[in-house]
């Protein structure tokens, strides 16, 4: 212990004393008087104690196994059941979802996507009208107002949407493309939900829906969405495929699905080797092996369905009378587009695919949180150490503003380092900075662990802020 206070001295001269405990608390919670606040792990809100019962009903069927984000993410208190297929978003996943939200924000808004937000209630008047009030009648939440009118709870929004713009006249061939989409809150009556957030009953979605003056003009916007959407999970480090795809209830004469090969997944794919065809099973016979365009054998997997895409021609256009003036100032009934995102259905998948049996990893541009700093447990030769793990929030936060409020500090210093370090595993936090015995070299140097690399590296305050300031941010 005297060695380690004689080189505590060399390293940090000014102090020559032990910091009392109950000032190192508040230090570490809320920094100096005037300085960084620091974000304490203890004081998140994340729900741990799931009772046996809630377990049995997420199972669709007695002693069926759930997958293995559902698995984690309860485990980890990141999601909390309410009902079948309803869930409680705890902080961490808020969180990953609003940067998801951000990074979809900017893909969409940079091919000209303006977005709105429509009602969760949806008439059926409008239902009825496009023929989905009796097609859909099995997924659709009815319900009916005091003055006996009929809604149903939005699954998705055709009907609405194209209802909003037949409101407003004829549109001008100055105004196209016109791309709306809104990111809400969508109500599905699933005959079985299962798997957590791959199959609930409420969800989030991004949906956008475009006016076009012509099909050639609508299959172009088409196009750019597509690759719009590429670009998002591109950014996320995903191996997706783009299938050809049945439109079902929503219709339209293309569709696309974007897909994540996963074992857990409930589609099943016919990808060829030798070209670029890749087909959900749906869009043809079950029992082809040669691919269609090459002749080269198709190869089975299963996906996890996260991006949809439907080309509308004039389907609900014609129904609302939905016209675009030309210009020759002829009217035509406007070619539309539908493109869905399953925000939530994303994130439980990237999980899905991303992690180990028994540790969360997320794509490191949504992860929750980036960096965890864990202190010395309090007693440990190594207690005073902790100080210089303060003083490297408050640098890090000062050097690479783009991270703060991405840093916590898991201030449990009554637990042991290991006992902390394998709840950060479990967590996945990109990066966890450990005050090690190596913070009393000369120079001190931090324990680092890329989670999602599995690298681990002792660098300086200094090495510690190069690296992090490669972090990317949405």
């Amino acid at each position: 212990m005297e060695g380690l206070l004689r080189r505590w001295k060399e390293v940090l001269p000014a102090l020559t004393t032990r910091v009392p405990q109950q000032q190192y608390w508040y230090r570490a919670h809320h920094g100096p008087p005037g300085g960084v606040k620091r974000l304490g792990l203890s004081q998140l809100f994340q729900p741990l104690n799931l009772k046996e019962d809630s377990l049995a009903g997420l199972e669709s069927k007695p002693g069926e196994l759930m997958c293995k984000s559902q698995r984690l993410m309860i485990q980890t208190g990141l999601i909390y059941p309410s009902s079948p297929g309803c869930y409680y978003y705890m902080p961490y996943t808020v969180r990953a979802m609003e940067k998801l939200v951000k990074v979809i924000d900017q893909e969409m808004q940079a091919i000209g996507g303006q977005k709105v937000n429509m009602p969760s209630l949806s008439s059926a008047a409008l239902w009825r009208a496009s023929g989905r009030w009796d097609l859909m009648s099995g997924e659709l939440f009815r319900l009916a107002d005091r003055h006996s009118k009929e809604y149903c709870l939005g699954p998705t929004h055709e009907e609405t949407v194209t209802d909003l713009i037949a409101s407003q006249g004829t549109l001008s061939y100055k105004q196209l493309p016109l791309l709306l989409y809104q990111i809400t809150r969508k109500f599905r009556d699933e005959p079985k939900p299962r798997f957590g957030l791959l199959r609930s009953r409420e969800f989030y979605m991004k949906d956008m829906y475009t006016f076009d003056i012509s099909e050639e003009a609508a299959r172009q916007t088409y196009n750019m969405v597509c690759d719009a959407y590429c670009n998002v999970f591109n950014r996320l480090g995903f191996h997706f495929v783009k299938v050809q795809a049945d439109a079902g209830s929503i219709g339209g004469s293309m569709s696309h699905e974007f897909q994540l090969p996963a074992s857990t997944g409930e589609d099943r794919l016919m990808i060829c080797s030798d070209c670029s065809f890749s087909a959900n099973v749906e869009t043809i016979d079950p029992d082809q092996t040669d691919c269609p365009v090459c002749k080269g054998k198709l190869a089975e997997t299963k996906g996890i369905e996260i991006g949809h895409t439907f080309y509308l021609g004039t389907k609900y256009s014609s129904v609302f009378n939905v016209t675009i003036h030309t210009a020759q100032n002829k009217p035509v009934l406007a070619e539309m587009g539908c493109y869905g995102l399953g925000i939530t259905r994303i994130l439980a998948a990237s999980v899905e695919v991303l992690s180990t049996e028994d540790s969360i990893r997320w794509p490191n541009l949504i992860a929750p949180y980036q960096v965890c700093l864990i202190p010395p447990k309090k007693g440990s030769r190594e207690e005073m150490g902790g100080v210089l793990l303060d003083s490297l929030y408050d640098s890090i936060i000062e050097a690479v503003p783009q991270i703060k409020g991405d840093v916590v500090l898991d201030d449990r210093t009554q637990l042991t380092i290991g006992k902390r370090l394998k709840d950060a595993n479990r967590l996945g936090y990109p990066y966890v900075i450990i005050a090690g015995k190596k913070v009393f070299d000369n120079p001190p140097e931090f324990e680092v662990w890329s989670q999602n690399t599995g690298e681990i590296m002792f660098l300086t305050k200094e090495g510690v802020i190069e690296l992090l300031s490669k972090v990317q941010v949405p």
